[in-house]
Order: C-alpha cells, then sequence, then structure tokens
C-alpha cells in the first residue's frame, strides 16, 4: 500500500516562524493529490517534512499506514521531484537515472531494465549517453522524473517540478506526469502555486494559506463549494469579484443582497441554502457576495453599466465594468470596447455568500455537490480572526536593538 498519512502535523522554524498548523491529511493508496498554495503556503515544507529532508515540530508522518516519524528519508521508501532538475553534472543521462539504483547495488540487469522502461516512457531513449550540459530544459526535467520512478518507490513527491518551464513545454510535461501516474503504482503528492496545473491533474487538492489549511477537496467542489473567501479568491482564473461589507435585507417576503447602491435579489436555490438566515436578514451584520466573471455577462437587458477594459485569454473575452459604484470583472465578447455603456445579466444561482467577519461560507452544500467518502471533506478552515491569532502567535520576534 502506498499512502501519506499528516497527523497533527507542526513544523515551527527556530526563528520561531510557522510553516505547518495542524495539518491533517491522508491520501488513499494510489491517489493523485496536490497541494496548492501562493509563496509561503508551506507547501514545499510540506512535502520535506514528509520526505524527511526536515523535521516536524511535532505530529506524526506515516507512510504505508507506517510511522516514519523519526525516519531517514532513505528509509521512506520515497522519491522527490524538485523545482530545478537538480542532474550530476559529470554523469551522462544513463548513470544519472541509474544512480539510485547503483547506491543501493541492485543487480546490473535490473538497472539495465528499469532504465530502459523509463527511458521509453519519457521518451529519452535516444540521449541516454549524452551529458546534462547538452540537454534542453525539457530533456533535463524528464530525466529528472525518470531518475525518481526507476526505483519504482511506494510515494512520489513533486515540488512544484514544472515552475521553470515555457507554457508549451509545461503542458508537454504535465501529460507525462498525469500518464506516468496512471502506469505507476504510487501515490503521487504534487505542490504548486499553478491552479491551471493542480485543476488539471488532481483527483483532490488541499489548499494552504500560511501553513494553514483552508480546504481539501475534488476540483469541482473547491469551485462550486468553497469553504471560505480565501478559497473562492484562489481558485478560478479570472479571480472572483467580491463585493465587500454587503448585507441581507428582507422586503415583501423576497431577500436581497446590497452593497451600496447595487441590489441583488436571492433566487430561492440560494435563501434555501442560507445557514443562519435570520442573523444577517435586517441586521446590519456584514457579508461578502462573491461573483464569478463567468457568472455575469454582457447582454441585452440587465443592470446598467459602463465598460472600463476588456482583455482575452484564450479565446474567452473579458471587460472591467463600472456598475453602480463597483468594479466587476465580467465575461464580454469580441466586440466589447471600453467606454460602452452596457447591461449586465448576473446568474444570481451562482452568488456565493461569506461571513464578513469570518470570511466562511454561509452556504450549505446542495445536491450538486459530489459527496465523497473522504473525511476531510468535512474539514471546516479557522475563522479569520483565528487565523490571524495563530499567525501572530508565531510571528518572529524581532531582536530589540542593542544599546550603543
Amino acid at each position: 500500500m502506498a499512502s501519506l498519512k499528516l497527523d497533527g502535523l507542526n513544523k515551527i522554524y527556530p526563528s520561531g516562524s510557522l510553516a505547518l498548523y495542524d495539518i491533517n491529511l491522508e491520501t488513499r493508496d494510489k491517489e493523485f493529490i496536490v497541494i496548492l498554495g501562493g509563496e509561503n503556503s508551506g507547501k514545499s515544507t510540506l512535502l520535506r517534512v514528509a520526505a524527511g529532508l526536515e523535521d516536524a515540530s511535532s505530529g506524526k508522518v506515516f507512510i504505508g499506514g507506517k510511522d516514519v516519524t523519526e525516519a531517514d528519508p532513505k528509509d521512506r521508501d520515497i522519491a522527490m521531484v524538485f523545482s530545478s532538475s537538480s542532474l550530476y553534472p559529470a554523469l551522462n543521462v544513463f548513470d544519472n537515472l541509474s544512480f539510485g539504483l547503483k547506491i543501493r547495488k541492485a543487480p546490473q540487469a535490473l538497472i539495465e531494465q528499469r532504465v530502459k522502461a523509463v527511458a521509453e516512457i519519457f521518451g529519452i531513449t535516444d540521449i541516454l549517453y549524452r551529458k546534462p550540459k547538452a540537454l534542453t530544459a525539457g530533456q533535463k526535467q524528464r530525466v529528472a522524473i525518470g531518475r525518481a520512478i526507476v526505483r519504482e518507490p511506494r510515494l512520489y513527491l513533486f515540488d512544484e517540478p514544472l515552475s521553470g518551464l515555457d507554457g508549451k513545454l509545461k503542458g508537454e510535461m504535465l501529460n507525462v506526469i498525469i500518464n506516468m501516474q496512471a502506469r505507476m503504482e504510487g501515490t503521487f503528492v504534487y505542490a504548486t502555486r499553478n491552479v491551471s496545473e493542480a485543476m488539471t491533474i488532481g483527483t483532490r487538492i488541499a489548499v494552504l494559506k500560511n501553513g494553514l489549511l483552508q480546504q481539501i477537496d475534488s476540483p469541482e467542489n473547491l469551485y462550486d463549494y468553497p469553504a471560505n473567501a480565501y478559497v473562492a479568491f484562489y481558485i478560478g482564473a479570472p479571480s472572483i469579484n467580491f463585493l465587500n461589507k454587503s448585507v441581507l435585507e428582507s422586503e415583501g417576503g423576497d431577500v436581497y443582497a446590497v452593497c451600496g447602491q447595487l441590489k441583488l435579489k436571492l433566487p430561492d436555490s440560494i435563501i434555501t441554502r442560507l445557514k443562519h438566515a435570520e442573523e444577517y436578514k435586517n441586521t446590519g451584520k456584514p457579508v461578502i457576495v462573491g461573483i464569478r466573471p463567468e457568472d455575469v455577462r454582457i447582454a441585452e437587458e440587465g443592470i446598467d453599466c459602463t465598460v472600463s477594459k476588456t482583455e482575452n485569454d484564450n479565446d474567452n473575452y473579458y471587460a472591467e465594468c463600472a456598475v453602480c459604484g463597483h468594479d466587476l470583472v465580467v465575461g464580454a465578447n469580441e466586440n466589447t470596447k471600453a467606454g460602452d455603456k452596457a447591461k449586465l445579466s448576473i446568474d444570481l444561482g451562482r452568488l456565493y455568500l461569506f461571513d464578513g467577519e469570518t470570511r466562511l461560507t454561509l452556504l450549505k452544500r446542495d445536491g450538486g455537490y459530489r459527496q465523497s467518502d473522504y473525511p476531510e471533506a468535512e474539514f471546516e478552515p479557522l475563522a479569520f480572526k483565528d487565523e490571524e491569532a495563530v499567525t501572530e502567535k508565531f510571528k518572529p520576534k524581532k531582536e530589540a536593538k542593542k544599546k550603543r
């Protein structure tokens, strides 16, 4: 069995800075899980602790059901691929690929067999006797990944392996990794800051922020049912529009989300999902309204707006529009021009609502949620103020300036 379990994992550096806080995560055998987060989110540290390259401050690491918290990296049966290829410059491709097997004194026949199989998988058979300096960036990364899998470990850890590659090459290598995972017997844990990569390859995605877990779920569920405003913002491109300092008002049996002059009537599909509705209706308690750009479009009828600017992304057209004192990024078409007076049609059934203070979702899951049997799907992140308290607690204390 090839699985990874992190049980109450914490990592605090000697400086006092927090890298990981109470991480609980368990993969299934042969799963492809993605650790998604921005800079200083803790994703690389998580992989390094799992690999044994860094010690956990507290908590436990299990691989294949075995407690390896105190085990050396060589005894964990893992392979790790970094963002840089890190090939041995004095060795040719064959010797780079076989290095891990040779130091484990594998039989030569097995070495030949494994290297040949890996070279065929990665399409590098014709460069086996070249030195790294003679390889392209893509070839180097293929060799680096091939070197990791040639031992056929149980657990594969990828730390932003494609970050230094251009768009076309990145797409090719992503396909290589996807196909490789389908052919191998191990479990893949892949860290990236690239949302598109994560949504393409992950069976599940764990979102990290400042060392704190935000949500673990399938790509579809993260997009449609974000646990908090941060996940809603991070998942999706262009980023979701937020109407901060909104309130909910009830009039004549209808409920409206109101932000300044903008007033949006909530459909029944949203009202029936609203948690603790009476705490928010006509109380002035602040909420955050989220509107994804793909859920609002320039149309013949709707809310008046003025187009500020336009852009296109891979044949998808978007416009930034001024509406009732707010700037919204919306779906557009090739004929949309800056300065146009237009109207916006919003799919109100696709609104997102978050508490204005905790930033946690106010909407219960409905029948559209793709239920899984992973216990992590029920995980609830900390409220925003509690997150801030944790971050502040572990903020490195500046040394007092010495008196001259």
